[in-house]
């Protein structure tokens, strides 16, 4: 949570330098404490949300990510197979505004391309006098949205005739930029269906667990210290290296999300049973029991919600977590396969050293996939610090 004083108006400002009030007394409130003794607990975790600039920043950074991956087709000037077999292995094309002193708007250079005799090296050298200026809004190459609606309408292009590859090429000729932003949907996408397939067994086998004890608790606490007694890694390799070679593209993303989700449950479910245990004993679980209320009533209306936020800030440290393996899985070849392409293929791409020696910018994945495992662990710091109601 943030150290820096809360702004004036503040709900939150009574906390700091503000003498002691009677809380019996009325007339002794300001009204900013009013407001915050009158507010929900959702709207003071907002407060306290509020205050964590990091969080706040990391959190609107994932939702341009998201807002990205959904309209992927639309952002990026290329299609995710499109090949220019020209330009295999071409760096990255800097963008310019100005030329020579004069503003010319967004351009890049084009290339002179030459092959070493000595080295078998491709060499693009950028030409100064190869203007290419980017187009927006423009028609280029065609796709399917979402597969489903055909279109061929991009943010931007490249000039008519002209190159526009600002994170460079691959071995085949593909633009890096296009396929690391179709690469982020897959990668995204996958972590959130792990996440929420080990948050519904998180729930409902600690709820269990909790709420029962005894023999249900006895087993479940056994199976964990089971799951966890495994080494992550090779765990998650062996199952991975399971999944039949023949399986469809989309059979392999649904069997790596299972995967990955029926091994991140064990950490929920632990935290569920820990809450619930100590909240099955208050008087209105008691109550709930007088009246009739079946088990699964009692943990899902009362007890669950008793602890929302704390489940909240446990799925946003657990996103990334997903994202780390299924990146290292098919970096390592046994996740996901090509035609797929998540950050993990396209890093499985440049494990070549000598590649990677003359042409670094097929490293780039790893930039995005640094900066979002990163925003998501801030925010996740930055929800645990506001449902914290000791803070």
């Amino acid at each position: 949570m943030s150290d820096h004083n809360p702004r004036p108006g503040d709900p939150l400002q009574h906390y700091v330098n503000k003498a002691p009030f009677d809380p019996y007394r009325a007339d002794t409130l300001t009204p900013e404490q009013e407001r915050y003794y009158q507010a929900s607990e959702w709207k003071i975790m907002w407060w306290k949300f509020r205050r964590h600039k990091l969080a706040v920043w990391s959190g609107a950074f994932l939702l341009m990510m998201y807002f990205a991956i959904a309209i992927c087709e639309f952002l990026t000037p290329y299609n995710l197979h499109s090949r220019d077999t020209t330009h295999i292995y071409a760096p990255p094309q800097g963008l310019h505004l100005f030329h020579e002193g004069t503003f010319v708007g967004p351009f890049v250079y084009g290339y002179d391309f030459r092959l070493n005799m000595e080295t078998l090296a491709r060499e693009y050298v950028p030409n100064p006098d190869k203007i290419q200026k980017v187009r927006f809004f423009c028609s280029g190459d065609p796709y399917e949205f979402w597969g489903a609606i055909p279109g061929d309408v991009h943010l931007f292009c490249a000039a008519e005739g002209g190159t526009l590859y600002l994170f460079g090429t691959d071995r085949l000729g593909r633009d890096m930029f296009s396929r690391i932003i179709y690469g982020a949907r897959i990668s995204l996408t996958l972590a959130f269906i792990a996440v929420a397939i080990s948050f519904v067994l998180g729930v409902i086998i600690g709820g269990a667990a909790g709420y029962y004890g005894g023999m249900v608790d006895a087993v479940v606490l056994r199976i964990i210290e089971l799951i966890r007694s495994f080494p992550e890694l090779p765990l998650f390799m062996t199952l991975s290296a399971l999944l039949p070679v023949t399986w469809s593209p989309i059979g392999v993303f649904v069997g790596i999300s299972v995967i990955i989700g029926f091994l991140d449950w064990p950490g929920l479910a632990r935290a569920v049973r820990a809450k619930i245990l100590s909240l099955r004993e208050e008087d209105f679980t008691t109550a709930a029991q007088l009246m009739g209320a079946s088990p699964s009533r009692i943990i899902g209306r009362h007890l669950l919600p008793s602890f929302t936020s704390h489940l909240i800030a446990s799925l946003s440290l657990s996103v990334p977590t997903a994202i780390l393996g299924e990146t290292a899985l098919s970096f390592l070849g046994i996740g996901l396969r090509p035609p797929v392409t998540s950050w993990g293929v396209l890093l499985n791409e440049a494990q070549n050293l000598n590649a990677v020696e003359l042409y670094p910018w097929l490293l780039l994945p790893v930039v995005p996939l640094f900066l979002v495992v990163l925003a998501f662990n801030f925010l996740g710091d930055g929800l645990r610090d506001a449902a914290d109601p000791y803070r």
